[in-house]
């Protein structure tokens, strides 16, 4: 699976000003909602649960929130750039700037998680990092997270 099937321009977002690990898992589930039809509540209450069990901040200023839907057949992912880094949780206590979510349907769990795999890969790519990084529309967040794409192993 390549990225750019999980995630659209339009659910790229770059300089996005962000207050708190849970406001940013709102805007998130905003953006998402849009796009699935879902209710954004529903989705903000599952990525929550997810961050329950553990926090999804990988470090290096990097957080891949995620979660499941029900009544979906489509995955959908969600990149923010934040203006300013926030406090996440994340495993090397740094604050986070780069959010890659990944919300998957209940009964497509096993493909996503080699998914959510290859983007951690991908962003543990210091020069892609610094890119995304620097990039300054949500056009050119997007081309770099999907330039030379990844194919990431099915099932």
């Amino acid at each position: 699976m390549q990225i750019n099937q999980v995630l659209s321009l339009d659910c790229t977002k770059s300089a996005v000003h962000c207050t708190s690990k849970k406001r940013a898992l709102e805007l998130i589930s905003q953006i998402a909602a849009t796009h699935t039809g879902q209710d954004s509540t529903d989705l903000f209450e599952c990525m929550l649960g997810r961050e329950k069990l553990g926090s999804t901040g990988i470090g290096n200023g990097i957080a891949i929130p995620h979660a499941r839907m029900s009544n979906s057949d489509q995955a959908i992912a969600v990149l923010l750039q934040c203006d300013e880094a926030i406090e996440f949780d994340a495993i090397d206590n740094r604050p986070v700037d780069l959010l890659f979510a990944l919300l998957v349907p209940e009964n497509q769990c096993k493909e996503h998680l080699k998914t959510l795999s290859c983007m951690a890969e991908r962003l543990n790519d210091k020069k892609v990092l610094k890119q995304l990084r620097h990039a300054k529309s949500d056009e050119e967040l997007f081309e770099i997270m999907v330039a030379e794409s990844i194919e990431c192993p099915k099932g």
